[in-house]
């Protein structure tokens, strides 16, 4: 009997080693069916305003709203200039220094006796009234005299002639864009003395004290007709100096006009921008650079790594508490150099896939590796 054992060992132990072998490699082989974790790198996701950038080039006061023309209301002598061409002034800083005509000085003394002479005769004219001896029809005349002197004198003071010399003063903050007067000149009324290019729009004297006074284009841009499409009155403009040592300096304001058609020379939309410049580095003649804020949105913002596209669309992995990737239909909304805001069914608690995301198919694992975004 025993041996009868020992033989029938002896004949099934090869068969079990066979057996146990062929479980071993169908286990191997079911494993190896089996898809792996992607090592993948995540960034949280969130959602903000974000624009798309239009890049536009231009020059600072380059809109002739800008420039406002010195002159005089009455004849005049240059006696001398205290500016120069480019140089930069504060409001109520000297300009020239003048000195009215002989004939002006004349005009304003004599409006100045005929108001004398008017107020004494209505007050002559007053007591004949009140002792009968004048009418009611004289005394309104007398009235109506003094009233005519008192105006003729206001409007010369208005002018501001005075006798000797007369300081002008700037209008508004600005830079002397060209003198078009010398000492010695003899200028006709409304004859031109310089011009004063406002480094603030919103300062100048051609500018309204009404809310339309906010809205003067002192910067000049040119931008793609393709682009032009996409700009309004109200986005946000930020502005770049292209001059060396410039580089640095940057200011920003509003769009206030859009082109309705391309220049002839440049091929480009003109478009306007009010810019405040005050106590900023541009100048007029600057040449900028500036970035323009379209189409801005709360979008959801993710980086341009993370958007793939197939037939179906744009779309964008995220990690699921499983440890597992899914796909999320996304629509572009804005893109700028490093990202894009879109639009989808995006959740901010999951972790959004921005390196890796090739390798991966909807439902795969993933394993998050070094350089994972907090």
């Amino acid at each position: 009997m025993q041996n009868r054992l020992r033989t029938l060992s002896a004949a099934c132990v090869p068969a079990l080693c066979v057996w146990l072998f062929l479980n071993a490699a169908t286990a191997r082989l079911a494993r190896a069916d089996e898809p792996a974790a992607v090592s993948v790198v995540l960034a949280h996701v969130t959602r903000e305003p974000v624009a798309q950038q239009v890049h536009a080039y231009g020059v600072v006061a380059s809109a002739a709203a800008n420039a406002d023309t010195v002159s005089l209301p009455y004849i005049a002598r240059i006696r001398s200039l205290r500016v120069q061409p480019g140089q930069r002034v504060a409001r109520g800083a000297p300009l020239a220094v003048v000195q009215a005509d002989p004939s002006a000085v004349v005009a304003l003394t004599q409006a100045q006796g005929a108001q004398t002479l008017a107020r004494g005769e209505l007050a002559r004219t007053e007591s004949l009234y009140r002792d009968g001896l004048a009418t009611q029809s004289q005394l309104a005349s007398a009235q109506k005299a003094l009233s005519d002197a008192q105006q003729a004198l206001a409007a010369q003071r208005a002018l501001g002639v005075s006798a000797g010399a007369i300081t002008i003063a700037a209008p508004v903050g600005g830079v002397v864009a060209q003198l078009t007067a010398a000492p010695g000149d003899q200028l006709q009324a409304g004859a031109p003395i310089l011009q004063l290019i406002a480094t603030n729009a919103n300062a100048g004297a051609n500018a309204n004290a009404s809310a339309g006074a906010d809205h003067v284009a002192n910067v000049t841009l040119g931008v793609e007709p393709a682009d032009a499409m996409s700009i309004h009155d109200g986005d946000r403009i930020a502005l770049h100096a292209l001059a060396t040592g410039l580089d640095k300096a940057t200011a920003n304001g509003s769009i206030v006009m859009v082109g309705a058609s391309v220049d002839t020379q440049s091929q480009l939309v003109n478009v306007g921008a009010s810019v405040p410049l005050a106590g900023t580095s541009f100048i007029p003649g600057t040449h900028v650079r500036a970035d323009i804020e379209t189409k801005r949105g709360d979008w959801w913002v993710v980086p341009r790594s993370a958007v793939l596209r197939d037939d179906h669309g744009a779309y964008v992995f995220q990690v699921a508490p499983d440890e597992k990737a899914h796909r999320v239909a996304v629509s572009i909304r804005v893109e700028n150099d490093r990202s894009y805001g879109v639009d989808g069914a995006l959740d901010a608690a999951r972790p959004l896939v921005i390196t890796g995301n090739y390798e991966l198919t909807d439902g795969m694992a993933v394993r998050a590796t070094k350089g994972t975004a907090p």
